[in-house]
């Protein structure tokens, strides 16, 4: 196989380290970076460009499909493997939007992680056989594939979106996102005027809802 370097983000440990372990099998690959943090991946992908960035969908601070948009557009010669536990056409949809290269469910056999690193480094889209018969029937059907609310939201939205759920305050963010305190101010009154929602709680249960964040994430 083509030598490949790799960056794994996944938010938890033990997982991360198993993956590792299934990867660095593979001969040829070599893990360039590894992170729990969606955000830190987009820095890592920057630093390092790596071949392939295979990548967890529930993360703190960024979730796994907008860092596989912004990884895209800032490395586009870097390929993102979406690896996740989640496996409705929802999920599959936004992150093939998102600009990435396959989505593989965690419960497949190691074989299938070859297999997809192998695919999305030939410029091919690898789907798990789970995820991608949704996929076929929509197009067959020529279904649009059920445009989520998300969608009417810009990606900067939902990254604050994200983080208020995530329970930071207004500061924090302003922090995490290097603006103002005015400008995330001014997204928050966006987010609840555009998804018709008149407080705070109301949009991190949007946020559960959606999947944005993870009610049971344990800590590293």
């Amino acid at each position: 196989m083509t030598p490949m370097r790799i960056l794994l983000a996944d938010d938890h440990a033990l997982v991360r380290a198993g993956i590792r372990a299934l990867i660095e099998a593979i001969e040829g690959t070599t893990i360039v970076a590894e992170t729990s943090n969606g955000r830190e991946a987009v820095a890592l992908a920057k630093a390092h460009t790596p071949d392939v960035v295979v990548m967890d969908i529930s993360m703190p601070e960024l979730n796994g499909i907008e860092a596989t948009q912004q990884i895209r557009e800032a490395v586009p010669r870097s390929r993102v493997l979406i690896l996740s536990m989640h496996t409705t056409d929802d999920f599959v949809r936004r992150a093939l939007k998102a600009g990435a290269s396959g989505y593989l469910v965690k419960d497949s056999a190691p074989l299938e992680l070859r297999m997809a690193l192998e695919a999305v480094m030939r410029n091919e889209v690898y789907l798990s056989p789970r995820v991608s018969r949704g996929v076929v029937t929509r197009m067959v059907d020529g279904s649009p594939g059920g445009e989520s609310s998300l969608d009417a939201l810009t990606p900067r939205q939902r990254e604050i979106l994200q983080l208020i759920a995530e329970g930071k305050s207004t500061k924090e963010i302003a922090f995490v996102l290097e603006v103002s305190v005015k400008t995330v101010e001014s997204h928050r009154a966006a987010l609840m005027e555009r998804l018709d929602i008149r407080d705070v709680a109301g949009l991190v249960l949007y946020a559960v809802r959606h999947n944005l964040v993870s009610t049971d994430r344990p800590k590293e």
